[in-house]
């Protein structure tokens, strides 16, 4: 598929802020004031961030509170609704800390898995799609989104030791979705002949249009089997081995900073590929995947 920079920049930042939101809530570190009020500035900056560079993907961006009405057939609406949740929820509980110097732990609880129920209703909206195999992976692609949104809560909080482990944690499952994925499209069993419903060996004697459209344009990107590789590489040096190293060593402002930066660079190429690798079954019309079908 086409990587939209949108989509792209939403899923990447909106990860982190709710990530820190949720080390927030369960009061790791447990902050009040000034300092509170930084942390929070953060996780609402990255994440209220994130989700309004979603809606400039949208075609209609003013149209986009007609989503919140299909909350019972659409992850995307569950999504917008847990994201408001979890928004408001830590906004009281981050009130008390900033101006009242109180922990209402009870609120910040329930922000915290509100705050992880918006990252996991985000990866819904891709792993649902069955005409996407590499998405449709339960419970790989979850689990991908939920790792690199906890562990970079963990860096932005400053929990050196719960970073390293989901550090490690995000590399890992990253590289099994990588790997699962590269054979989903073979099992999941789409070929010319379920797409056409004919019997028999079947080649592509000419394209269903003489042009470009949407459909060749967003859904039949392929990107180079060496320039993937590559980027997968970079990403988990970037995402997870760099910063996982770096929290191994004394720890002041800068180091952390570097640790940050480094995380989301790699996450962004993660999701780069995320979607650029993805191969949607509507491209079997149009002569794409037919060695992957083969398999």
């Amino acid at each position: 598929m086409h990587p939209a920079p949108s989509v792209i920049i939403f899923s990447s930042l909106s990860g982190a802020g709710f990530g820190l939101l949720f080390f927030l809530g369960i009061g790791m570190p447990g902050v009040t004031g000034w300092v509170a009020f930084v942390f929070y500035l953060i996780a609402y900056l990255l994440s209220v961030g994130g989700l309004l560079s979603a809606v400039f993907h949208l075609k209609n961006p003013k149209n986009a509170y007609l989503s919140y009405s299909q909350w019972r057939t659409s992850w995307l609406s569950r999504e917008g609704w847990a994201a408001v949740a979890a928004l408001l929820t830590m906004a009281v509980f981050a009130i008390g800390q900033i101006f009242f110097d109180t922990s209402l732990q009870p609120v910040g609880f329930i922000g915290a898995v509100l705050s992880l129920l918006t990252v996991f209703t985000t990866s819904m909206i891709y792993a649902q799609l069955k005409t996407v195999p590499r998405w449709n992976q339960l419970p790989a692609t979850p689990a991908m989104f939920l790792t690199c949104s906890v562990a970079g809560g963990a860096l932005l909080s400053g929990n050196v030791d719960p970073a390293f482990v989901f550090l490690i944690l995000a590399g890992a499952v990253t590289a099994w979705h990588w790997t699962a994925g590269d054979k989903r499209f073979a099992q999941a069993g789409s070929t010319m002949n379920t797409a056409t419903g004919l019997k028999g060996v079947i080649s592509l004697w000419e394209k269903p249009h003489t042009g470009q459209n949407y459909l060749t344009r967003e859904m039949v990107y392929q990107v180079g089997r060496k320039h993937a590789v590559k980027l997968r590489i970079i990403a988990l040096i970037l995402m997870a081995g760099l910063p996982a190293l770096l929290v191994l060593l004394p720890m002041h402002h800068f180091m952390a900073a570097v640790a940050v930066l480094s995380h989301l660079a790699g996450v962004l190429v993660q999701r780069w590929l995320f979607f650029a690798e993805a191969e949607h079954v509507v491209g079997l019309y149009y002569g794409a995947h037919r060695e992957k079908a083969a398999v």
